[in-house]
């Protein structure tokens, strides 16, 4: 199945920024001197006002430790500030924590803040914390929670969640879609999509913006779910997918772990854009593969076509 965790993916990124005087300490002036390459200026502008409890001042304090920009790469450092930002409701700072949590692996901490922005109607909180709702990853499982989160990413116009509802679409029944089309725009009217920030607070970033990757979006019944092409080669007719993961080590781990119940069955490691699918098999026909998903019980499993 062809997913969104790579696109899956939510990014990092700063908003733009207008120019300001330096003469004293303030976060307009530090934009300015990031935004002209002078980050030990807009560090040295930042950092004061960060520790008097600046929200701006924190979290791009933050994101110039994630950068290595003025300062020397430190994610425990730009944990911290960005922790101080998020507590103050900074929305900017709860997403991008709540991401960079998630990406290195403390995925409970990482969701309790994509949870808090995407209830205030972030994109990207709302497509991953959509996603981990569906897959039941971390949270409890909500599949109607889920469509609306991930509808109403999409319908801000975030292309990795148009991808990703497009997927979901195909494995979803028809009354839980109406059921989350409905929540979301409950939650739509309630809620209404947060506003950019305000170009004089928030820093731009002079490189490409990070990636973090969404969870994984798997179908949860395999006899009915439909058939996907794999986007990589290898023997046989049909194979079964068991996850997405944006490290490979985590693939092999659990093709390890279920491998006792497949036996004599093949491990396909294929790449998609930042993470790596795990399918097994080959299997000669789709209900072959459909019942192999059957035998892993609660292991989320679909079947694809192999190529």
């Amino acid at each position: 199945m062809r997913i969104a965790e790579a696109a899956a993916v939510a990014i990092f990124a700063f908003a733009s920024a207008v120019p300001a005087h330096a003469q004293q300490p303030s976060v307009k002036a530090g934009i300015d001197a990031w935004q002209s390459g002078d980050y030990a200026t807009a560090i040295n502008n930042w950092r004061p006002l960060a520790e008097k409890g600046d929200a701006d001042a924190a979290f791009n304090l933050g994101q110039a430790y994630r950068l290595g920009r003025g300062v020397v790469v430190n994610l425990g450092a730009a944990q911290t500030w960005l922790e101080r930002a998020a507590d103050k409701n900074h929305l900017d700072a709860q997403t991008t924590l709540g991401l960079l949590l998630f990406q290195n692996g403390n995925r409970a901490g990482g969701l309790r803040w994509l949870k808090t922005a995407a209830e205030r109607g972030e994109p990207r909180a709302m497509l991953v914390y959509g996603t981990a709702l569906y897959n039941g990853d971390g949270v409890a499982r909500d599949p109607v929670k889920a469509y609306a989160y991930v509808s109403r990413s999409a319908a801000q116009g975030l292309p990795p969640a148009k991808e990703t509802l497009a997927e979901m679409d195909k494995v979803i029944p028809v009354d839980i879609r109406q059921k989350g089309i409905a929540l979301a725009m409950e939650k739509a009217g309630s809620r209404p999509a947060p506003a950019k920030p305000a170009p004089d607070k928030t820093a731009a970033a002079s490189s490409k913006p990070a990636k973090a990757a969404a969870p994984k979006i798997e179908p949860k019944k395999p006899a009915s779910a439909p058939a996907v092409s794999a986007s990589a080669g290898g023997a046989g007719p049909w194979r079964i997918q068991l996850g997405a993961f944006s490290q490979r080590s985590s693939a092999e781990a659990l093709f390890k772990k279920v491998s006792g119940k497949l036996a004599g069955k093949q491990a396909y490691y294929v790449p998609a854009g930042s993470v790596t699918r795990l399918q097994v098999g080959p299997y000669p026909t789709r209900s072959a593969a459909a019942s192999a998903c059957a035998s892993l019980g609660a292991q989320a499993c679909f079947a694809v076509a192999g190529k």
